[in-house]
């Protein structure tokens, strides 16, 4: 069964007037995502990996310690990391849940100390990556942030925040500014209510 691009859960320009921009939507979903979709079911034919689900090809194909990845790990977790990031964004309640709140403020001290050091992180990867809020292996919180596709399925981790800051996620609206992009995403793009439902 080939790997589909999935549809945004709100229309492309849903976003406009929180900071992501309908042709931003067009490119990074429309083309970049499709684009890693596309490639990922090329490489997978006929391979061990085709049927497989993806957090299986993720797991299977991660290489630790590696300096670049191979082909099918860089799509199957880009198309993984996508999935998430569209599902972690929306148009709606930006208050966070009680729950998560009280997660957040236990872990970091308070949830302005948990966006600090998330925005740091995503401001600090160095070239195209990601920075996430993590479930680690022992249940607790932490922020990390990983090079290229790279994803939390790869340590064990559960994903419950990601942020892509590759280029493409914020060129067209925050120009080289990637610190103003995390920030914008933090106060006005985030789904909290999606955050929350990861942590259980």
């Amino acid at each position: 069964m080939a790997f589909e691009l999935p549809d945004l859960p709100y229309s492309h320009d849903a976003l406009a007037d929180l900071g992501m921009s309908r042709e931003t939507l067009e490119y990074h979903h429309d083309i970049h995502h499709k684009a890693y979709v596309d490639n990922g079911n090329k490489l997978i034919a006929g391979t061990e990996w085709e049927g497989k689900s993806l957090e299986e090809i993720i797991k299977g194909t991660y290489q630790p310690g590696a300096v670049a990845q191979n082909g099918i790990f860089n799509n199957a977790s880009q198309h993984w990391n996508h999935n998430q990031f569209w599902e972690m964004m929306g148009p709606g309640e930006k208050k966070i849940p009680g729950e998560l709140e009280k997660a957040l403020t236990e872990a970091f001290g308070s949830v302005e100390k948990f966006k600090e050091e998330f925005s740091a992180a995503g401001a600090g990867q160095f070239g195209s990556g990601w920075a996430w809020l993590v479930k680690d292996t022992d249940g607790s919180l932490k922020v990390t942030k990983t090079e290229n596709g790279v994803n939390p399925l790869c340590f064990g981790q559960t994903a419950l925040l990601g942020c892509d800051v590759w280029e493409h996620s914020y060129y067209i609206d925050f120009r080289n500014k990637r610190p103003a992009y995390l920030s914008n995403f933090l106060e006005k793009l985030v789904n909290w209510e999606n955050v929350s439902a990861r942590l259980a």
